[in-house]
């Protein structure tokens, strides 16, 4: 009689002939195994990491995927493939390595000690473990999750590997930082650095928000000479020119900045005025190259491949760069206001502004006020106008994903950014390691108990009518943000305010036009409003790039946030489909992790030894 693991084996393999694949969590009744009661999680990872070792040194690929599950995972960014590739099942992990693993002549495997059992549901377990290891080029790391299988066997379910560093071009920090004093030099080294006077920088980074200021860090840290362009008049306006009421909605841990993080005393949830102010503090602490009020005016790449970047100074006057790279770090939305065009606007008697443009809910003291949307700025923005006693209205266009901080947040984020949780680095490279459609389905559990430990909450915003959502394919926060990048909102109280009736909400009709005195919906309803504002996000970043880089460049651009067909994002800190241009954008913990991935790339580059992409 067959056993549930050969049956799975005879499924997926019908799966491979087929060419399709589903993303499927490895749970042990899937497996048709058991954990066992004196289980040494070290011993069974040494045990398999020998084989892994021995198979790799001996360039055996067939004995690789041999120690993975059939619809096992390899994740590689950089290290393998100067890309960002996951591929899935052992035929893709096989035809990889196939290609991959002789070129980059890996050596020096070695296990790290700490493995651990994980079992994040009763029906979900692995044992993780990290290891390191050399190419010809690089030093990388990986992390490997192992699940047991009906013969007693453990398996490989996932596989990460990542470039940590460039063999000879070792990061300034720790015994590599300056140790040499410096007498009375150090303010005119600093300024004479900063104004580029006796040549031009390496790399022109557009944009001083925290993707920009990451970036910066990195190409410092690896000695490439880089200077970052700032419009605003201070590093941090992107933040501080916000509403008043603008506060992070996600934990401290999960949002530290490259090599200073925010210091033990940061409050959970950062006020955006004050993540503004570090930013500022960042730049100067790190020594960062910074022009503000500075704006780039074009971008073009010339015949030799390098960049003419022009650039107007806070003079008037103006300054071309030519420079080897261009990294964008507009933001997730490019910094273009997403503003709906509804027909009447111009009759409107009242005001109408974008969330960027609104500052304080005491500007509107007395009036109505509608929101047009209904996630994070609308519920922040709504919150303050309550506290004001402003007279305000959600409308709510679509479903919205809502989970609360207290709740969901350490679901999501105990068990590897929280207080105690461990170091962020190897956080990071853990949480990274998951491949973005295993992360998914993990999402869509998460999502379901973490509505059921709100369900008091939820219900209530049910019963007022509220429209909620569960995100793109159900899955919840981490999904949402790498697909959409919002459509949700983290709850710290103002969702109490809607139940209560303390912020009004309409949403049983769509807007048909403006009237002179409110808005007018298709069902015939209308809505006073002496102000709306438009907390409808942003348009992408492809008007700026047009903007600075003209239609024929811009037009080879790939798309650039979304997952691609593997689960990687599609543009971002990679190959953009233009040479040495590049895109740097996420939240503070993608920023944070892969600016270093966008760095060794323009490092590798720039030294020689950047090798042939592995492309998709």
């Amino acid at each position: 009689m067959a056993s549930a693991f050969d049956n799975l084996s005879s499924a997926l393999s019908s799966a491979l002939d087929s060419g399709e694949l589903p993303a499927v969590l490895p749970t042990l009744d899937r497996l048709g195994a058991s954990l066992q009661a004196d289980l040494d999680a070290q011993k069974v990872a040494a045990e398999w990491f020998a084989k892994f070792a021995g198979a790799v040194s001996a360039k055996d690929t067939g004995k690789i995927v041999d120690l993975f599950l059939e619809d096992g995972w390899w994740r590689d960014h950089l290290a393998l493939t100067w890309e960002f590739r996951t591929f899935h099942g052992t035929a893709k992990i096989k035809g990889f390595l196939d290609d991959q693993l002789a070129p980059f002549d890996i050596s020096n495997v070695k296990l790290r000690d700490g493995a651990v059992l994980k079992q994040p549901y009763p029906d979900l377990a692995w044992i993780q473990f990290l290891f390191d290891f050399e190419t010809n080029v690089g030093i990388g790391s990986g992390v490997v999750r192992l699940v047991p299988t009906a013969s007693g066997e453990w398996k490989a379910f996932t596989l990460y590997t990542t470039l940590e560093d460039l063999k000879g071009f070792p990061e300034k920090i720790g015994p590599n930082r300056e140790w040499l004093p410096n007498h009375g030099k150090w303010l005119n080294q600093r300024e004479e650095e900063r104004s580029f006077s006796k040549g031009d920088p390496a790399v022109i980074v557009v944009g001083g928000g925290q993707s920009g200021l990451d970036i910066a860090a990195r190409l410092k840290m690896l000695g490439v000479p880089t200077l970052v362009l700032e419009k605003q008049k201070r590093i941090g306006d992107q933040w501080r020119g916000r509403y008043e009421a603008l506060c992070l909605h996600d934990p401290v841990w999960y949002d530290h900045m490259p090599y200073l993080p925010f210091p033990p005393t940061w409050p959970v949830y950062t006020p955006a005025q004050k993540l503004a102010n570090w930013l500022e503090y960042y730049a100067e602490a790190m020594e960062l190259n910074v022009w503000t009020n500075s704006s780039v005016e074009n971008v073009r790449l010339l015949d030799n491949g390098k960049y003419e970047v022009v650039v107007k100074k806070p003079d008037g006057t103006l300054r071309t760069f030519i420079v080897d790279h261009v990294v964008m770090a507009l933001g997730l939305g490019g910094g273009v206001p997403k503003v709906p065009s509804i027909p009447g606007e111009e009759e409107f008697q009242g005001q109408t502004l974008h969330s960027t443009q609104h500052k304080s809910a005491k500007d509107h003291l007395g009036k109505k006020v509608v929101i047009i949307g209904a996630c994070t700025s609308a519920h922040d923005i709504a919150a303050d106008y309550v506290e004001h006693g402003v007279d305000v209205t959600i409308f709510q266009r679509s479903k919205t994903y809502v989970m609360t901080t207290k709740n969901g947040g350490p679901l999501l984020f105990k068990d590897l950014f929280w207080e105690g949780a461990g170091p962020t680095d190897v956080s990071d490279r853990v949480h990274t390691s998951m491949p973005a459609f295993i992360t998914r389905e993990l999402g869509k559990r998460i999502t379901k108990d973490t509505a059921e430990a709100d369900r008091e909450l939820l219900n209530g915003l049910e019963k007022v009518g509220f429209k909620l959502g569960w995100g793109p394919e159900d899955a919840g926060f981490f999904h949402s943000s790498s697909t959409r990048g919002g459509g949700y909102y983290l709850d710290v109280g103002t969702s109490k305010l809607i139940i209560d009736g303390k912020i009004k909400l309409k949403n049983d009709s769509q807007i048909e036009r403006f009237t002179k005195t409110g808005l007018r919906f298709e069902d015939g309803s209308e809505l006073e409003a002496d102000v709306v504002v438009y907390a409808t996000g942003f348009e992408g970043a492809t008007i700026s790039m047009k903007r600075l880089l003209g239609d024929e460049l811009a037009s080879r651009v790939s798309q650039i946030w979304n997952l691609n067909e593997e689960g990687e994002q599609n543009g971002a800190w990679r190959w953009l489909g233009v040479p040495n241009l590049w895109f740097m954008m996420g939240n503070l913990a993608m920023c944070r992790y892969h600016s270093k991935h966008l760095a060794l790339q323009i490092k590798a580059i720039q030294e020689g030894v950047y090798g042939k992409r592995y492309a998709p």
